[in-house]
Parts: structure tokens; C-alpha cells; sequence
């Protein structure tokens, strides 16, 4: 067996699992779960009818590098989402499909990481567990930066040593981040581009959140913007990953993209050929329409944006609690041990959370995740209401 498999920590959600183990909610009270970020929206009817309408595509084997409609397709929604010049992003070199984000994630960890030198896979800290889980199976170690709310709950990159830039290779970020929700501002991706310039490093832009945001004036940033900005246009050490999991509500479909410096891709491209992990004809169909409408995501918007209004409403006297830049997760401050909290809340309102600390490593005695949980509003409108009441009312208990 690989030994590396001994160094994998339990996922978030095996550690819930046990923290409510034994627990007993009071039955007179419907569960209502805010821990998995997994959204409940209603997927788009047409995307489902494209897919319907090509299932006889399943007859076909998809090729890794996908299907050059669905890459043109995701090339020009770059384009007018990102500010990127027309004709920068060749559809044939600097667009890959993939099965989701996560698991290229992980696969283009394996691709990047050189085994042979003392390197590091650095990353936010709380993050999404993938990116420690693919650095430690692709013989790098982890390297984390607390986010804290002094600094906006983004990572202070300017207190980042030179020896450990040096020993970088590759720079997790994720914007707006997992379970913060904060934006990495775009003054602060230049800066990161022109240290991954100097440390030889590869930033891995994580943004799957990207479409989740609050102002339909001002849609956040992303590296492919700093890139344009910059006068980029080979995109070098820039990769960034996209998925219609949180954009369109089709966490089911495994669609996404990775897009970017066109070498890397080259190798990630050699790495999924091995890999196997094509994605089928027909969802790369529905995929195409997906990417291809804008009012069904705006509608997407609509729905969180009334979400979190009526829930910060609801805990902001109780709690301390602030709107996030995007995403669909609230990160509160609370008046005890997180995970004892979790627990009461759960006994107590039969509401589910995860406890911030679960959702972090501790560093030098420090857990930048204590004493914080994560709420993700993704149940109906209804249901956030009515667990928002029951958590101020735990907390006033209290």
C-alpha cells in the first residue's frame, strides 16, 4: 500500500459524524443541515434537456482533451467574465475540461509536483481538504497561512519567508475562499504573479465560488483578470479552476475547466490521458449550454442574496457575523468551543454546522478555524430562516 495514505487526515464531515454520535435532537423539531456545501437550487431545465436530447452520445467514447465546441464555449465565457482580451485564450492549448474541480485539483497536483526536491504545496488556512490530501500524495508537504479576520480572512502573503517561496511549488488559492467566502483582491494576485516569477512556482487559482457574489455591478476579480491586466497573455505559472457545480446548481453533472498557462496544461493533458477521467459526450453538450447562459446564474445570485439578507438580519445581533465578498457560506465567531457548539446546537435545535477548527490545522499552537463554524446557506430560503431563529435563540439560551 502507498504509505503516503497513513499521512490523509479524516475528511470534515467523517469528524462530524462522530462529534454528534450519541447525540439526541429533540423530535418535535425537523433537521435542518447547514454543513455540506452542496447546493439545492434547481438545476436549469435546459441544461437537462441538452443532456436528454444527446443521451445517445453514450455510445461514443469521449476524448480527455473534450469536445473543441465545449473549449470555444469556456474560452469566451473566460473572455467576457474575466476582461481577457479576444484571441488570447486558444481554446485548443489554454482550456482543459475535467470532471469537477476537485478531482483536478488533486490529478493536476500529481502533474506539477516535482518528488524529487523538498517542495511545498502552500494554501490557505482553513481550506478545502483536497489540496492537503494532494500534496501529501504527490510527495510535497503542506505549508499553510492562517487567514484571520484582521487581514480580511485572506493569508498575509507580504509575512510569507523567501526560503519558503523558494521551496513553493505550487500556491493554492481560493477565491472567494472555502469557508470564509473572502476575495483574494486583484492587487494582491499581481503581487503573487510576479513572486511566482521569481520563486519559479505555479499559482493554482481555485474558483469555483467565482459567480457567487453581491453586487451584479461589480463582479469580483480572478487571476485570469490580473493576467490581462498585466499584459499576460501566455498566462505563465497561472492556472485557474472553474466548475457548473455552484455557478448553474449541477453538482451532479462533474463538469468543469482548467484553464491557463498552456504548458502545464500540455502535461496536465499527458497526466488525464492516463488518468481516464474523460468527461462523457452528452455532458459536455449540456455543458456547452450551461456556459453559454448568464440568466439562470443571475437568478442563482438572486436567490443567496435574499438568503444571506435574511439571515444576517437574523444572527447579527447575536453573533459575530459578516457578509462574506461571495461564495454561499457565513463563518460567525462563536461563544465557546466550536465543536462543543456544534454539538449543543445540533442536541439542543437539531440545526448542523461544522466546526471551524475541523475546517483548519492548527500551526504552532494555533487553529485559525477555532472558535468559528461554518454555515452553508444552501437549504431553501425558508428553512435558513427558520435554523438562523434557532441558532440566535441557542445562542441567547446561552
Amino acid at each position: 500500500m502507498n504509505n503516503a495514505l497513513n499521512l490523509l487526515q479524516p475528511y470534515p464531515f467523517e469528524k462530524l459524524r462522530a462529534l454528534l454520535a450519541g447525540a439526541v435532537p429533540p423530535a418535535d423539531k425537523r433537521a435542518i443541515s447547514l454543513s455540506i456545501g452542496e447546493p439545492k437550487h434547481t438545476s436549469p431545465a435546459f441544461v437537462a434537456q441538452a443532456m436528454a436530447d444527446n443521451l445517445d452520445k453514450m455510445a461514443v467514447y469521449p476524448t480527455t482533451l473534450g469536445l473543441p465546441a465545449l473549449r470555444e464555449a469556456i474560452a469566451q465565457w473566460c473572455e467576457r467574465r474575466f476582461d481577457v482580451p479576444a484571441g488570447w485564450l486558444d481554446a485548443a492549448r489554454h482550456v482543459l475540461p475535467v470532471t469537477g474541480t476537485r478531482e483536478a485539483l488533486f490529478a493536476f497536483t500529481q502533474t506539477v509536483v516535482q518528488r524529487d526536491v523538498d517542495g511545498l504545496v502552500v494554501s490557505p488556512n482553513p481550506f478545502y481538504q483536497i489540496y492537503e490530501g494532494a500534496a501529501l500524495l504527490a510527495g510535497a508537504q503542506p505549508h499553510y497561512l492562517p487567514c484571520l479576520a484582521e487581514n480580511g480572512f485572506n493569508p498575509d502573503f507580504d509575512a510569507v519567508s523567501a526560503e519558503t517561496w523558494q521551496r513553493c511549488q505550487i500556491l493554492f488559492l481560493c477565491s472567494p475562499g472555502n469557508p470564509t467566502g473572502a476575495l483574494v483582491p486583484l492587487a494582491t494576485l499581481k503581487k503573487l504573479i510576479a513572486l511566482a516569477d521569481e520563486h519559479d512556482f505555479v499559482i493554482a487559482a481555485d474558483e469555483c465560488y467565482s459567480e457567487l457574489y453581491f453586487d451584479e455591478e461589480a463582479p469580483p476579480p480572478g487571476l485570469l483578470t490580473a493576467c490581462a491586466q498585466l499584459g499576460r497573455s501566455d498566462f505563465k505559472r497561472c492556472v485557474v479552476f472553474h466548475s457548473l457545480s455552484k455557478r448553474s446548481n449541477l453538482p451532479g453533472l462533474r463538469s468543469g475547466f482548467v484553464a491557463g498557462d498552456a504548458e502545464i496544461l500540455k502535461a496536465f493533458l499527458l497526466y488525464r490521458t492516463y488518468h481516464g477521467c474523460a468527461m462523457p459526450v452528452q455532458t459536455q453538450l449540456a455543458s456547452i449550454a450551461a456556459w453559454n447562459d448568464e440568466a439562470h446564474v443571475r437568478t442563482n445570485r438572486d436567490l443567496y442574496r435574499a438568503k444571506f439578507d435574511a439571515v444576517l438580519d437574523i444572527l447579527a445581533p447575536v453573533l459575530d457575523v459578516q457578509r462574506p465578498d461571495g461564495s454561499f457560506y457565513l463563518w460567525p465567531k462563536v461563544p465557546m468551543d466550536d465543536a462543543q457548539f456544534t454539538r449543543e446546537l445540533f442536541a439542543s435545535q437539531h440545526v448542523t454546522v461544522v466546526p471551524g477548527s475541523y475546517l483548519s490545522r492548527e500551526v504552532d499552537g494555533f487553529n485559525p478555524g477555532a472558535q468559528r463554524v461554518r454555515l452553508a446557506l444552501v437549504a431553501p430560503l425558508a428553512e435558513c430562516i427558520e435554523a438562523a431563529g434557532r441558532i440566535r435563540e441557542f445562542v441567547q439560551q446561552r
